[in-house]
């Protein structure tokens, strides 16, 4: 485990124990691994991730189910300057950590985020990319999926995620946006599992969140829009 961590990953989880060790093993595979720390948050009680981890330098932690309440858990027990927020299906460019560390430790941003990259081949893939990569700069508005990172003091300081079923990435960069502060978005694209694509077809499944967004950037409640994405 890092002494003095720069950068603390935190990974909220829900039955993934077929992909956590590969995650953990590109993690510190990458350049500046050595100064990060990986939290793993399940929000399965029954601990099903955390068993599966072979790791024994990673933190376990387990908390209610809900993505915004593990990040907020694994926040809470991190040590790190800046905070990582790393969906399990998505793996990091080589230079991630250097990357962050050098814009945090700049002034000029408070958060940040990667452009989306999804590791499929196919036309309707790179235009879901290249679509994303356009909202986010055009809106400052990264999602989850794009591996969001902030300074630990400043996440603190604005209360962490809101506790909400649907949108916490949302919310959160919406109110760093309106406080005026910095966000950047590295030239560098993680590399997502399309399996939510896959599972639910591209069109179906990109429509879906469109119209979730929509709603919510409309004032529906995530709570109504959590009650629609399950029964989805």
């Amino acid at each position: 485990m890092c002494a003095e961590p720069a950068i603390s990953i935190v990974i909220p989880v829900l039955d993934e124990s077929q992909l956590i060790n590969d995650l953990l093993a590109h993690i510190h595979s990458l350049d500046g691994s050595k100064r990060a720390e990986v939290i793993v948050v399940d929000g399965d009680g029954s601990r099903s991730t955390l068993q599966a981890i072979a790791d024994v330098n990673t933190i376990k932690i387990v908390a209610s189910p809900g993505r915004a309440v593990q990040m907020n858990a694994g926040a809470k027990a991190s040590r790190g300057r800046i905070l990582l927020f790393l969906h399990a299906d998505t793996n990091l460019p080589a230079c991630a950590l250097n990357r962050i560390e050098e814009a945090m430790e700049s002034g000029a941003y408070v958060a940040g985020a990667f452009d989306l990259g999804i590791h499929a081949g196919g036309f309707p893939f790179r235009i879901i990319e290249r679509v994303a990569s356009m909202r986010s700069r055009i809106t400052r508005i990264p999602f989850g999926d794009q591996a969001i990172f902030i300074r630990k003091d400043y996440f603190e300081s604005i209360g962490g995620y809101e506790e909400i079923p649907l949108m916490e990435d949302v919310e959160i960069m919406r109110r760093i946006r309106k406080r005026g502060d910095s966000i950047m978005f590295v030239n560098e694209k993680v590399d997502t599992s399309p399996r939510r694509w896959e599972r639910e077809g591209v069109v179906l499944c990109t429509l879906r969140n469109w119209f979730l967004q929509i709603l919510y950037l409309s004032g529906v409640s995530p709570d109504k829009l959590g009650k629609f994405y399950t029964r989805q």
